[in-house]
């Protein structure tokens, strides 16, 4: 049966006019996205069956081309529609961190890493650099790979936030595990980078995991800064 077919009460563009974008499912958000289904499904199911593929939408967002588009219903311009719309929220996220005071918004932070790294299938490494208002400056990746204090070069971290002038710098790197839990060579590198840049006057003010679409882990909140 067609979304139109459906009461006005339970299709998905009504229900969020009426209640918000909160009130619906993944399946039902997704499904606005796609706008239509395919023969012998309605959006909805298409939008069920993308999310039984790939797990979760974290999975979904950092989907390749080929692995996207080779679900039957999608395509190259499906793919490039999904790409336009999270660069546009990981922009306006970067905009609230790069135009207030990161640290007063922590969500806008953890949303935006999430965002850039919560699907992704290798482990990646980043540095956030921010000015003394802990204004963003830059965001840069620095490794992909296996995350240890052999990877992750100090001096690399130093000669980065010296380049740009920062005040302070916050850590992120993703476990495409799932687990958002800190490794014993997590802890060692925050340290190690924390000790580093203290000699420059560059303050070490977070490092987060990022796991998949579960809240990513604070090590300052958790009191391993």
């Amino acid at each position: 049966m067609a979304i139109t077919d459906w009461p006005e009460s339970e299709r998905p563009r009504e229900r969020l006019l009426k209640h918000g974008a909160a009130a619906l499912s993944d399946a039902e958000l997704l499904a606005l996205f796609l706008r239509v289904g395919v023969k012998g499904a309605s959006a909805v199911d298409l939008a069920r069956t993308l999310l039984k593929h790939f797990g979760s939408l974290s999975r979904l967002f950092a989907a390749g081309r080929a692995e996207f588009s080779g679900i039957h219903g999608m395509g190259d311009a499906k793919f490039a529609q999904l790409q336009a719309v999270l660069e546009m929220a990981r922009r306006a996220l970067r905009e609230e961190i790069r135009d207030g005071d990161a640290l007063a918004s922590p969500r806008a932070v953890r949303d935006w890493l999430r965002l850039k790294l919560g699907g992704l299938p290798h482990e990646v490494f980043m540095v956030l650099l921010l000015d003394a208002q802990n204004r963003l400056i830059a965001a840069e990746e620095l490794f992909r790979g296996t995350l240890t204090q052999t990877s992750v070069h100090p001096r690399e971290v130093v000669k980065l936030a010296l380049s740009h002038n920062a005040a302070g710098a916050i850590l992120a790197h993703n476990h495409p595990s799932g687990v958002a839990e800190p490794s014993r060579a997590d802890e060692a590198l925050t340290q190690a980078l924390k000790q580093a840049l203290a000699l420059v006057e560059i303050k070490l003010l977070d490092h987060f995991i990022v796991a998949g679409a579960a809240e990513p882990l604070s090590f300052a909140e958790k009191g391993l800064i």
